[in-house]
């Protein structure tokens, strides 16, 4: 291309510039393709389920736990921009190792996948099987152990991971947004200043719910090349636990969302269930209980009927739009990087204080109590102190996305609201998906507020990460979907 001569040699280098970034940008851009999957990861015997401190072995199943792989590449003509293949699983959390021996086993079936950018995220379903040896008392006979189970899931998450991979197909993708209030604060602020996760609202020093809460529905669209929506991707800033200390394997409200999402727009739907920052939140309701269940029962639904139906609602306010807006070719880039985090450390008081409540624990045990999960709880606790070090650090695998106009990042915490809301408020991009519980399960991260209040969820047996390393996290997470978004130096 020959540009016109200017006389004003500024106006000449300007021109150049322009027409340097257009064609940068642009290379950054490709048609992108999409495959899906989803498996069933529920076993077919008798289970121990994890969430809770008391062992649980379900013997049924009220809705099966289910995994969805979506497989995201684009290109620009044979060459590949970048890719992603992200697997949403119907767990408690995604237990240390699973997601590096996964990429283990997919490294020489799929040898065009940049095995580093898959990940997986967890739904925090705490009626899900248990998945780590040695934390619950689980009967030796007659039930799956944790070993086997993780094996079964191994399989079952490379079947999906293949299948998506291998079926992406090109086609189009759109955003929106929607609100629902499915999430409360479940901290309880009183008078004395401290709080308590799910303390009773009708005390009269009750003050307040400590934190914020965050309402918005994030959702992504993909479609075929026909404009037929295969897939979608949700991002609700609340964990599956609405029937949390059932006995039974139940994917929580994911479930009877994918039900009605089908129903309405066909059996080929799939839909990943990404969890928002949302340490401090919950789907139990906390005060207007009694208006609230009049409501729910005048239009004859289920607890979990009702939340799928407000999430249902927010999902077609953001389809509206999204349908009319729909991108074949978009900017697309995937980053990782490994970033450290200021640890929690252990205080020798709370060191002391510890030891003095395992020795109680254990007696209670010798009584034949079932102690075990809430013993190696604290068990833990003293084994930190006894380890660490001034400058102890955390590190967390940090994905960052641009696809489009929208952010997705993700963190392997029960990440307290306010710092997702810090991400999505810092962002550059249109809209910022926070995916928690990503990569694995590294514990509860509390704002300094909460951290003073104490109560379980900001107290050091919850929390391998304090403020401080919350903090942290923002400021790397906001940094690295920011540099997706910096305008390339001519």
């Amino acid at each position: 291309m020959n540009f016109p001569t200017l006389k004003h040699p500024f106006l000449s280098m300007l021109l150049c510039c322009l027409f340097s970034l257009f064609f940068i940008s642009e290379s950054n851009a490709g048609q992108i393709w999409i495959g899906t999957a989803n498996v069933n990861i529920t076993p077919d015997q008798p289970v121990a389920i994890s969430g809770q401190f008391a062992t649980r072995v379900a013997t049924e199943v009220e809705a099966p736990v289910t995994a969805t792989a979506l497989a995201l590449e684009t290109r620009n003509a044979d060459q590949v921009e970048d890719q992603a293949l992200i697997i949403s699983c119907d767990l408690v959390g995604i237990s240390a190792g699973v997601q590096d021996q996964l990429r283990s086993r997919l490294k020489s079936q799929l040898p065009d996948l940049d095995i580093n950018k898959l990940f997986l995220n967890a739904t925090h379903t705490h009626t899900a099987p248990v998945t780590t040896e040695g934390v619950y008392a689980i009967p030796a006979e007659g039930v799956i152990q944790p070993k086997e189970y993780v094996e079964f899931l191994l399989t079952r998450l490379a079947e999906a991971a293949t299948t998506a991979w291998k079926n992406r197909q090109e086609g189009g993708v759109s955003w929106g947004m929607g609100h629902a209030v499915i999430a409360y604060n479940r901290r309880t602020l009183y008078a004395d200043g401290n709080s308590r996760m799910y303390g009773p609202t009708n005390s009269a020093n009750f003050r307040g719910i400590e934190g914020y809460e965050d309402h918005g529905i994030e959702v992504l669209f993909f479609w075929d090349k026909q404009n037929k929506l295969i897939a979608t991707a949700v991002n609700v800033a609340c964990p599956a636990q609405e029937v949390e200390s059932g006995r039974a394997v139940n994917a929580d409200f994911w479930h009877e969302v994918r039900l009605q999402l089908r129903k309405q727009y066909g059996d080929q739907l799939q839909l990943s269930g990404w969890i928002g920052a949302a340490g401090d939140q919950s789907p139990h309701l906390r005060f207007r209980k009694a208006a609230e269940n009049r409501m729910r029962e005048g239009r004859k639904l289920t607890r979990m009927q009702e939340i799928a139906r407000r999430i249902i609602l927010a999902i077609n306010e953001a389809h509206a739009v999204a349908k009319n807006d729909i991108h074949k070719d978009v900017v697309f880039k995937h980053t990782v990087q490994t970033i450290n985090l200021p640890a929690r450390l252990v205080t020798k008081v709370e060191y002391l204080e510890t030891k003095a409540i395992v020795a109680d624990l254990r007696k209670q045990a010798e009584a034949g109590q079932d102690t075990m999960r809430k013993r190696k709880w604290y068990e833990g606790v003293i084994k930190r102190y006894e380890e660490q070090t001034p400058d102890l650090t955390y590190p967390v695998e940090l994905h960052a996305i641009r696809l489009g106009d929208i952010a997705i990042c993700n963190n392997p915490f029960e990440l307290f609201t306010m710092y997702g809301i810090q991400m999505k408020a810092r962002s550059k991009a249109l809209q910022t998906f926070v995916i928690q519980l990503a990569c694995k399960t590294g514990g509860y991260v509390p704002t300094r507020r909460a951290a003073e209040g104490g109560g379980y969820s900001a107290i050091v047996q919850s929390n391998l990460v304090g403020p401080e390393g919350g903090q942290t996290l923002v400021e790397e997470t906001v940094k690295a979907i920011n540099r997706l978004w910096d305008e390339p130096t001519p």
